[in-house]
């Protein structure tokens, strides 16, 4: 199967880089570009992309808000963000909107082929580590009205789901998580599955940001 792939970023030299490394794929095509946010819901809507790589500030409307637009929408492709900052706070609103993750502008080509990749088949490009380095920088004031919220949806799930939920906020695998509450990894991967749909959340990424909130991973 063929990857599309729509490129957002107002840099014409970013969006050229990423159409030659990107087309130097077999498996990947790229559909379209857009040059700012408000050009990316008639290109998705007009090429079908199943991934948008989507840079962060651009002139009229920003990454982070064509990104809510798209998640927010009844059928959407995977978004993953560009940036240059590893730890920019703007990174975490993008997440917990329903972007599959984020990369560096000066990751590797062929990481960020790979991550392509990745996304197209439902996996987030967020390692356990980056993930808890975003969540660890950033300072809200609601942190006890977050933590109830969370803990509240979190009591929809039943005990092993709520298990496997911890353990994929602690940045483990479908085989660790197996491994550790001694079941096979299709039935974890249905648990995974099921938690995602009872509290409506788009992938492993916004797990970990809820189980966090609620407090239930070490240390908290």
């Amino acid at each position: 199967m063929t990857t599309s792939v729509l490129i957002v970023d107002d840099d014409a030299l970013v969006r050229a880089g990423l159409v030659m490394m990107l087309g130097g794929a077999p498996d990947i095509t790229v559909v379209g570009e857009a040059k700012d946010g408000t050009e990316v819901v008639p290109l998705v809507e007009q090429h079908q992309p199943d991934v948008v790589l989507m840079d962060i500030r651009m002139p009229a409307m920003d990454g982070l808000s064509a990104t809510e637009i798209l998640r927010s929408r009844g059928s959407s492709p995977e978004v993953i963000i560009l940036t240059t900052f590893d730890a920019d706070i703007h990174v975490l609103r993008a997440l917990r909107a329903g972007a599959a993750g984020f990369l560096l502008k000066d990751t590797p080509p062929g990481e960020i082929v790979d991550a392509v990749r990745r996304v197209a088949q439902g996996s987030p490009v967020l390692s356990p580590a980056v993930t808890r380095r975003l969540i660890d920088r950033v300072a809200e004031t609601d942190h006890d009205r977050r933590r109830i919220d969370a803990r509240d949806r979190l009591e929809e799930l039943s005990e092993r789901e709520r298990e496997v939920a911890v353990a994929v906020g602690r940045g483990k695998s479908n085989a660790e998580i197996a491994s550790s509450l001694f079941l096979s990894v299709p039935t974890v991967k249905t648990h995974v599955s099921s938690v995602l749909t009872k509290l409506d959340l788009n992938n492993r990424v916004q797990i970990a940001l809820l189980v966090h909130d609620a407090g239930l991973l070490d240390g908290q």
